[in-house]
């Protein structure tokens, strides 16, 4: 299906999702994405929470998959504004954030705090052992791309076949360029996708506790490197130009937003602008969200009640 087919229909759901708003409840209402991470949807439950506490607003979220349908939908003003876009992630954006080259339909609403790093890690206890476990170091020498293949063996799955297994990003929507990136720099491996960042952690966990070799595609701020001891695999240094056949780059991550927004509720413009979370500080709330496995918005409130200090400088 083409990006523009998707990107029609994820318009039309929306639309019909939203439906008919009498106009006064309409001036103090808008609509977001939940994205599917949960930094994502922590750094907006955050705003929203403002909004609705201290702005009078009622805000509704929409679930759907960060992808080129979320752009093409805060393009068309079906979506107001979206929270913590991953530049490297999102190609799409020169062709529509004036920042980037493109053509200011879509409008950059401030950095968020958060610095995103992504790559591909392998438990330590292949490169080192684990003594108290009794697992032997399997894979010394492996510490960069260049090393996978003689140890590919180790890492073959059903679905690889005779190449090794990396499981690469959860969701297809997020554009990794896994695949193409293990084919252009001569990895002999297959990149699989579990569909889910749930299935991800599932099936990565459960080879940690076995003690079983894996090389996964992890990013931070995430939970995850405090619950596993990883280490990250060398890939060439990034270049936009050659992306993604490179590392990701360091994303320092912005909220974005539909042109109008900054024109009829020019506060609440502000107050993303204003916006600044710390890797620290969302990370202890992903923790007790995926971990813990409590509700957002309980998880969420708990940290808004206690941290009133940091979050009130960014009203308006």
């Amino acid at each position: 299906m083409s990006l523009k087919i998707k990107a029609a229909l994820a318009s039309v759901v929306l639309a019909l999702s939203i439906g008919s708003v009498p106009s006064a409840q309409a001036a103090k209402s808008l609509t977001t994405p939940d994205m599917d991470w949960t930094g994502g949807v922590v750094t907006c439950r955050v705003l929203q929470y403002i909004m609705e506490n201290e702005m009078g607003y009622k805000i509704k979220t929409v679930t759907m998959p960060m992808g080129p349908g979320v752009w093409e939908a805060v393009r068309a003003g079906d979506l107001d504004y979206f929270c913590e876009m991953w530049p490297s992630y999102n190609p799409i954006k020169d062709k529509y954030l004036s920042i980037h080259g493109g053509d200011g339909s879509v409008i950059h609403l401030g950095d968020t705090g958060i610095v995103g790093n992504s790559g591909y890690f392998v438990p330590r206890y292949m490169l080192e052992g684990d003594a108290a476990r009794g697992i032997k170091a399997s894979a010394p020498a492996l510490k960069s791309y260049k090393d996978l293949n003689q140890y590919k063996d180790l890492f073959k799955s059903m679905e690889s076949g005779n190449r090794g297994n990396l499981y690469g990003c959860p969701i297809a929507a997020w554009i990794c360029g896994d695949q193409e990136r293990l084919d252009k720099l001569g990895v002999d491996f297959y990149a699989q996708s579990l569909g889910s960042e749930t299935a991800h952690f599932v099936e990565i966990q459960a080879k940690f506790k076995r003690g079983e070799p894996f090389v996964a595609y992890f990013w931070a701020p995430h939970w995850i490197h405090a619950a596993l001891d990883l280490v990250e695999i060398e890939l060439p240094e990034y270049d936009e130009s050659k992306w993604p056949v490179t590392d990701w780059a360091k994303d320092v991550t912005i909220n974005i937003g539909n042109p109008s927004l900054e024109k009829e509720h020019p506060q609440i413009a502000q107050l993303i602008r204003n916006q600044h979370l710390t890797n620290d500080q969302q990370a202890g709330m992903i923790y007790e969200i995926d971990v813990n496995k409590r509700e957002v918005d309980e998880v969420v409130e708990e940290w808004m009640k206690a941290n009133e200090d940091i979050w009130k400088k960014w009203l308006p």
